[in-house]
Parts: C-alpha cells; sequence; structure tokens
C-alpha cells in the first residue's frame, strides 16, 4: 500500500524510543495511522502536532500492517499554542476526530469541516469568532458517522448556529455545545468518555470565562 496525500494532524503518540505514531484524517482515505521514524527528534516534534497540515506518504506491504509515514509540513499552527483558547480549541477538535471516527473510512466532509474549522481557529483566536463554528462541526461529525440530530433534537437552536448566517450570541453557542455533548458523550464517545471529554470540559470553561468577561 502506498499513499501520497494531504492530510491533517489529529493524534501523535510516543512510540519507542524515538518514533511516534501518527493519526491523520486525509480527504479520500480517512484517518490513517503511521509509524515515523524519528518522531520525537527535536527536527520533527514541530511538524507533528495535532492541527498542522503534512504532506503525507503512507507505505506499507498490506493494508493490515502498520504504515510508515513520512510527513513534511505543509502548513503549521503550532504559534496558536501560545493562545490558551485557540491550543484548547484545537486539541479537543483533533481529539474528537480521532476518537470517533473508525480508520480508513471516508469521510470527505469531515476532512473539509476540520480544515475549515481549523481555519476559523486561526484566523480568530479569541474564539468569537470560530466557537459558533465548533459547534457545528460537532454536529457535521454526528450526522456523518449516523447520529444526525433530528428537528425535535435541535429544538432551540437558530438557524445562525445552524447554518452559519449570522455571529450567534455567547447563550446560543453554550446552548449548542450542550446539546452536542449530550449526543458526543452518549453515542460516539461511549467508551472513552472520560478522557477525552476532559478537554471539551477545560474548552468550555475556558469560553464560558470569556463570555462572562
Amino acid at each position: 500500500m502506498q499513499l501520497l496525500t494531504e492530510a491533517v494532524i489529529v493524534a501523535v503518540r510516543a512510540h519507542g524510543e524515538h518514533g511516534a505514531i501518527v493519526r491523520a484524517l486525509t480527504p479520500d482515505e480517512g484517518v490513517r495511522a503511521g509509524y515515523v521514524r524519528g518522531g520525537r527528534s527535536r527536527r520533527l516534534r514541530p511538524v507533528l502536532m495535532p492541527g498542522n497540515r503534512i504532506q503525507a506518504e503512507f507505505r506499507a506491504r498490506t493494508d493490515e500492517q502498520l504504515a510508515h509515514l513520512t510527513a513534511e509540513l505543509a502548513h503549521s499552527r503550532a504559534f496558536l499554542l501560545s493562545e490558551p483558547l485557540a491550543a484548547a480549541g484545537i486539541e479537543w477538535a483533533c481529539a474528537l476526530t480521532a476518537a470517533a471516527l473508525p480508520e480508513g473510512q471516508p469521510y470527505p466532509a469531515l476532512h473539509a469541516g476540520l480544515e475549515g474549522l481549523l481555519a476559523a481557529i486561526e484566523a480568530a483566536p479569541s474564539a468569537r469568532g470560530w466557537s459558533a463554528a465548533l459547534v457545528r462541526y460537532e454536529l457535521l461529525l454526528l450526522d456523518q458517522l449516523g447520529f444526525g440530530l433530528d428537528e425535535d433534537r435541535i429544538l432551540g437552536l437558530p438557524p445562525a448556529l445552524l447554518r452559519g448566517t449570522a455571529t450567534p450570541s455567547w447563550d446560543t453557542i453554550r446552548e449548542g455545545l450542550r446539546v452536542t455533548e449530550a449526543f458526543l458523550a452518549r453515542d460516539v464517545l461511549v467508551d472513552r468518555r472520560a478522557e477525552v471529554l476532559a478537554g471539551r470540559e477545560r474548552l468550555v470553561e475556558r469560553l464560558k470565562r470569556m463570555a462572562i468577561s
């Protein structure tokens, strides 16, 4: 198997003394995992960060084998890690994607949605301009995984939040986050609920403090 593609890194974990296993969301092949030799080196650590866009080459003898991954940085969002809200938003969006999506299943709409959300965070690290986009990404993910919310479930969420026709109020955004959290916890993050949702809780607390201030 050989795959050359652009991808967004959604998870990185150390493997062995020097390597790393990277999971990345591709436009046409969904989430793919690969082993990066020297992935913990000083040269590669700034490249292998969740939220970064890379040019990826996956190579494996069979589809079942963990691929070797060569990654070249296409677009870095590492500078956003100095912004607590932006960093928390990227952490949650990538962690949700990595935890929720099965490997090797194509989700082109989610790839486009994640890129759009990350671009919104990059354009407005203060969160006023991207928190509604986060709710819409969570709704999109639920829909793509077959847990789309019907009209009864999204009752009270205005068109400004659902379709991005205007900038919603903080109260509307908080209500959207409350609705999506309930269904993500129940339907998507069943086995990793506490572990993954902890990052979301940190983000929501920061958003609450910002809205009050």
